[in-house]
């Protein structure tokens, strides 16, 4: 198991506590029979903006599945809101939790706005299935996505920005407070990407606690308030981006060599790779 780089939190995660609204205890996570997460205790700071970075196969989507419920840890608990998570209605974890996935197959021939209003099934009953404030709330989160004059048209017509910002409007429209996101930028061009990422920092600032994976190290720096890096289904280092982005750490996790300075936009770590000696 990795020593945590000298400057960061321990790698087993701060002690869960009432304050974190999403917690691993000490999960276990398996595919086919084999492990990809051992023993990963993390909690998520509330109002944070975490992100987990961490090489291919280290287990990164397969620990925010578990925090979204859509895998069973073998052994371990997580905690929404202090409670097990298992023990919950669907309905009632989709009132606090959203999750945007890698890849979200679009229904077919659906429109912008229809797609948005799924985002309203949590808070549908037998004898209340819409209301004026389902309508609102489809509303506030088409305008937060700037998407509101693309409420018409087929989902499958929009530009890869567009559809994201789409499916994003529609887990906004859940109005939950606590929002996962699975590679939000994968399959981005960099203009569609820095969208999309200022598009979260904005919702972060409006007070949502968001945990997103996400592979590219220098976005993650820039957007984290809160760093999880990973390698080999642990936890090696977590906190600000400042105290995890260090050379040493890139190497470790990564085996990248690199330098790491300021960021000239943001002052947030920014990496640079070395350049391999030629002959």
């Amino acid at each position: 198991m990795s020593t945590p780089v000298p400057g960061t939190v321990a790698a087993g995660g701060p002690v869960a506590g009432d304050a974190a609204p999403l917690v691993a205890e000490g999960v276990t996570l398996a595919y086919d029979g084999a492990d990809v997460v051992h023993d990963l205790t993390l909690a998520v700071p509330r109002a944070s903006f975490t992100v987990v970075i961490g090489p291919n196969g280290c287990g990164k989507s397969t620990l925010l599945r578990a925090l979204a419920r859509t895998l069973r840890p073998r052994s371990g608990r997580v905690l929404l809101e202090g409670r097990p998570i298992d023990g919950l209605r669907p309905k009632e974890v989709a009132r606090r939790l959203a999750l945007l996935p890698q890849s979200p197959v679009t229904p077919e021939a659906i429109t912008v706005a229809d797609l948005v209003a799924r985002g309203r099934y949590p808070h549908q009953r037998l004898l209340r299935p819409w209301s004026a404030s389902d309508a609102v709330a489809v509303a506030e989160a088409m305008a937060a996505t700037e998407v509101a004059d693309l409420a018409a048209r087929p989902v499958a017509d929009l530009s890869g920005g567009q559809r994201q910002r789409v499916w994003l409007a529609m887990a906004l429209a859940q109005g939950t407070d606590l929002l996962l996101l699975d590679e939000p930028t994968t399959y981005l061009d960099i203009a569609h990407g820095v969208e999309v990422m200022d598009l979260l920092a904005r919702l972060h600032d409006e007070g949502r606690t968001l945990v997103a994976v996400l592979h590219d190290l220098n976005q993650a720096a820039r957007y984290a308030t809160h760093l999880v890096a990973m390698r080999d289904g642990r936890v090696v280092a977590q906190g600000a981006p400042e105290d995890v982005v260090t050379e040493t750490l890139v190497h470790e996790v990564f085996g990248l060599a690199c330098r790491v300075v300021p960021d000239p936009e943001t002052g947030t770590p920014l990496v640079v790779p070395r350049r391999r000696a030629r002959g």
